[in-house]
């Protein structure tokens, strides 16, 4: 019996080794088959295993080493200098580049336009560089930060213009940069994702600021580029699990293969990037953050590291390429029919020329992921309808990037057209979106699901953290007998997050047609305990509509069409509701919904109000397509 029981971190352990060991498995691995089942939690095998012996994925992946390169990596890591291990009777080489990269991952053309003619573009806002504060005391919205410390520009710049013609704009920028941080770990400047990017960005785009006619800057750059590979050597170590680290052991990894003596440094790097990864990505390939800004960073990031080792002629070690081969499908499953993401924890609608420039450099082909475990993203795809489900907790404050409470709220989109969504953005604020409103996108409000007493799911903490909430997500989905031989798909969820506070768990049940043309929702609330609670609660159910759809309510107030821009016509209709408190009322209110270059676009939202009992309530409705 024992050897028929297995732990689930066991049966993860397997699957990996397998992809690890042949890596077009991987494709065939990631994707789910129609019709596939996900049994609720009590269905599943249970696990035995302690749970201390129940392997990470980090485990899995970890780079192998012989007792050479153990002893090699070992020494680094106790300070022995790279070339004393490298080549230890030799003079060490002069600072230099070895090899010219050629990475797949292009820039936005427009911004580098932008950055010849003076400005950074970064949300759809231009900065001029000339009054531009790089200095260390100087903050900036999270995102301007990210691109000018993290010197993303230069992947713009290089796409717009032949080297020649960005080379004086990438010296000048880069010569503003280096005057103003020419202490070592000072200034937000060096967050360790920021360095990372950074140290990886110098070297893949050296010859934009190596290439110059000026020999000063050249050994500024130069000794920058060494200082900062010392620098990331010891604080990568300590950067607790999630991107930043990744970016950080990227840095190494590409210093130790285009820097004179870099093997050892190589070696040391390799080992921590792999684990790194193996900490930042669940099971099925999703980054923990949950977000999908982090999931496509991560492939972009990985693409360049990958193309630093072609430069250099090694083979990188075989999880690189399984690790970005894992990361693709879960992204895939977040697509729209107008090919831009879904607007989750914190970002707008990524644009779709942006996630097909990263997937086509990636040159990973799969489908997207369907059947999810930590990702925590349902897709359902029927005719030309495709639903997006979170079915997960928020990710935890370790792993939070822009954190947002989230839990079972859904999107929905009909071809090009979005007709629910979310109002995304909050990690954007500071551009076009006022940083005064950022708080409010992160909330349950914000998204197209219920709230209770107007009081978020998860709290909602200042700095893109998370307090206290949704702690589990129970969801089941299968699919169902529909009209005619087409069969829908229905998946359930429930959620802990107003339980300690109000008494209430939250269940929503969503039903997708097999043709597509229809969506039957159930919110259902549902005592936490046995006794219960007396008296009422105020609830609101919320769904924000894509731009450009036009409302118009019914005369019964019970009601409404939606008229999607291109003249496709939904209808959306309460079915019925027990709430057991009093009439419900359902409104067209304001909302806003930001793209994927930052922008804030005014919208309407429908929202059913009224009171609920503390013993529970169910509220249903349904969407259908009628033109």
């Amino acid at each position: 019996m024992a050897t028929l029981l297995r732990s689930a971190g066991a049966a993860r352990a397997d699957a990996l080794v397998e992809r690890v060991s042949d890596n077009p498995a991987v494709k065939l691995a990631t994707g789910a088959e129609p019709g596939v089942v996900e049994t609720a939690p009590e269905q599943r095998e249970p696990a035995l295993a302690e749970p201390s012996r129940a392997l990470a994925l980090s485990d899995v992946i970890a780079v192998k080493a012989g007792p050479g390169e153990a002893l090699i990596r070992l020494a680094y890591r106790l300070g022995v200098p790279g070339h004393a291990l490298a080549a230890p009777f030799r003079r060490p080489q002069a600072m230099r580049v070895l090899a010219t990269v050629d990475s797949p991952n292009r820039g936005d053309r427009a911004a580098g336009t932008a950055l010849r003619a003076g400005h950074f573009l970064i949300h759809g806002v231009r900065l001029p560089i000339a009054g531009f504060d790089f200095s260390a005391a100087a903050r900036h919205a999270q995102g301007v930060e990210r691109v000018v410390h993290g010197f993303g520009w230069l992947a713009d710049l290089a796409a717009s213009a032949p080297r020649a013609d960005g080379a004086a704009v990438a010296e000048r920028v880069a010569a503003q940069w280096l005057h103003a941080h020419n202490e070592l770990g000072k200034g937000p400047a060096w967050e360790a994702e920021y360095a990372g990017l950074r140290l990886v960005a110098w070297l893949v785009y050296a010859p934009l600021i190596l290439g110059g006619t000026d020999k000063g800057l050249k050994a500024r750059m130069l000794s920058a580029i060494a200082d900062t590979a010392s620098w990331l050597d010891k604080r990568a170590p300590k950067e607790p699990a999630g991107f930043a680290q990744v970016a950080a052991w990227a840095g190494v990894v590409a210093a130790g293969l285009l820097l004179p003596h870099g093997t050892p440094r190589r070696l040391y790097g390799e080992a921590g990037l792999v684990k790194a990864l193996g900490d930042m990505v669940g099971e099925d390939g999703g980054v923990l953050s949950r977000c999908p800004a982090a999931q496509l960073d991560a492939i972009r990031l990985l693409t360049d590291c990958i193309a630093c080792y072609e430069a250099a002629d090694i083979a990188p070690p075989a999880a690189l390429p399984v690790m970005r081969e894992l990361l693709v499908p879960p992204l895939l499953a977040l697509r729209h029919g107008d090919g831009a993401l879904g607007s989750w924890q914190g970002q707008g609608a990524i644009c779709a020329d942006r996630v097909n420039a990263v997937i086509e450099a990636s040159g990973v082909r799969t489908r997207p992921l369907s059947v999810v475990h930590s990702w925590g993203y349902n897709r359902i795809k029927a005719g030309e309808t495709l639903l997006q489900f979170d079915t997960a907790p928020p990710p935890r404050a370790k792993h939070a990037r822009t954190g947002c409470a989230s839990t079972l709220a859904f999107e929905l989109s009909d071809g090009p057209q979005r007709v629910i969504v979310n109002c995304g953005g909050a990690a954007l604020a500071g551009g076009q979106v006022p940083a005064r409103i950022g708080q409010g996108l992160r909330a349950t409000a914000a998204f197209s699901t219920l709230v209770l007493d107007n009081a978020n799911s998860t709290a909602v903490l200042l700095n893109g953290q998370l307090g206290k909430g949704v702690e589990t997500v129970d969801f089941d989905r299968r699919t169902v007998a529909g009209r005619g031989k087409r069969e829908g798909t229905r998946i359930e969820g429930t959620h802990d997050g107003y339980a300690n506070r109000f008494g209430l768990t939250h269940q929503r049940i969503l039903t997708l047609s097999g043709d597509g043309t229809e969506l039957a929702g159930e919110d259902i609330l549902v005592p936490s305990s046995k006794s219960g609670k007396r008296g009422k609660i105020a609830f609101a159910l919320r769904f924000h509509l894509g731009r450009g759809v036009e409302v118009q309510l019914s005369g019964d107030k019970r009601g409404a069409s939606l008229l999607l821009p291109d003249g496709r016509l939904w209808q959306f209709r309460l079915s019925g509701d027990r709430a057991g408190a009093g009439a419900i009322t359902l409104a067209a209110e304001d909302s806003l919904w930001v793209d994927g270059e930052g922008r804030p676009h005014a919208t309407e939202q429908l929202v059913i109000e009224g009171l609920a009992m503390r013993s529970g309530g169910q509220f249903s409705w349904r969407l259908r397509k009628t033109g």
